[in-house]
């Protein structure tokens, strides 16, 4: 039940509304990491530079993440800085430094081209194309991608797409994706491009869950977001809801509906969880009681009661 997970690893300054902070560890692949390490196993292919702190290496190794995957070359770390304001949702990008990451070619090593799942983060679709290649038949390959390659490089992303049983996606860039003004409308545009399972992210709104083929008949789960009265750095958010989820189905090992949409909620969990602090930070003391609490506030907040309100944490929570 181990996830193999592709993407970047980055040094993050970020300056917010509640203060700033200068080369904290970031990128999709740390935060998505991170985040699903407390259900389950993963494994890490990503790059850095040699600059990269050795301290933030012994973080992601005592969270039993998988580095065999980590390749550290000559150069400097993908560095990107930016600010939030008052709209925590939109960030203004002040500076993008690619470095290692530039020539970055994901190279799955031999152990863990049998992954069962596969997690591909916000990177060139080629690249994510290329990993695929390079791995056997896993269970479930989700993915996520954002308005630079919709609009950069389509043809690829739809390449991409054709592989995806699962699309992690904000509500914006599914109507970019699809050309539909409609939310609705355009997640049925890209079902038909392959995905079979569309989870758009709506930020402070929470997400939603199309379904198709599920075993109740249901099409779409609404999950809310649970209102935070601190947000400090919202960054990492969307990698963050997509370990919780990805992470609490592969423990479950299970594709049915029930755990589609338990999924979604723990999703939900963990990126409100990751907003609380700047970076990793909020992870860093994390506890499974944490975890259980805050599924709690969800489930009361949905109406949920009794078994349906319970999370059994797995043995690899932490």
């Amino acid at each position: 039940m181990s996830i193999l997970c592709v993407g970047s690893v980055a040094l993050d300054s970020v300056c917010t509304p509640s203060g700033e902070r200068e080369e904290a560890l970031g990128g999709s692949a740390t935060f998505f990491s991170t985040s699903a390490s407390f259900f389950t196993h993963v494994d890490v292919v990503a790059v850095v530079g040699e600059d990269f702190p050795a301290e933030h290496l012994r973080f992601l190794e005592s969270r039993g993440v998988g580095l065999s995957g980590l390749e550290k070359r000559p150069g400097r770390t993908f560095r990107w800085k930016g600010k939030y304001g008052w709209d925590l949702n939109e960030a203004q990008t002040l500076a993008t430094e690619l470095n290692v990451f530039e020539s970055f070619a994901p190279r799955v090593p031999p152990a863990l081209a049998a992954a069962e799942w596969v997690f591909l983060g916000n990177i060139d679709p080629d690249l994510q194309s290329s990993v695929l290649d390079q791995v056997q038949k896993p269970k479930l390959v989700a993915a996520d991608t954002m308005n630079f390659w919709i609009s950069g490089k389509p043809d690829a992303l739809r390449r991409a797409l054709g592989r995806v049983d699962l699309l992690f996606i904000n509500d914006s860039e599914a109507r970019q994706l699809a050309g539909e003004s409609n939310v609705v409308k355009a997640v049925k545009a890209i079902r038909r491009m392959g995905p079979r399972l569309v989870c758009v992210k709506r930020g402070e709104y929470g997400a939603l869950l199309f379904l198709r083929d599920v075993d109740d008949g249901a099409e779409f789960f609404a999950a809310p977001a649970l209102p935070i009265e601190e947000v400090r750095d919202p960054t990492g958010a969307g990698d963050s809801f997509a370990g919780g989820f990805l992470g609490s189905l592969a423990a479950a090992g299970s594709l049915d509906a029930a755990a589609l949409r338990r999924a979604t909620v723990m999703g939900s969990v963990m990126a409100s969880l990751a907003v609380e602090d700047f970076s990793l930070d909020r992870f860093r003391g994390l506890t499974p009681a944490d975890i259980q609490r805050r599924f709690g506030q969800f489930a009361s907040l949905m109406g949920l009661e009794g078994p349906a309100a319970k999370l059994t944490p797995v043995s690899a929570v932490r």
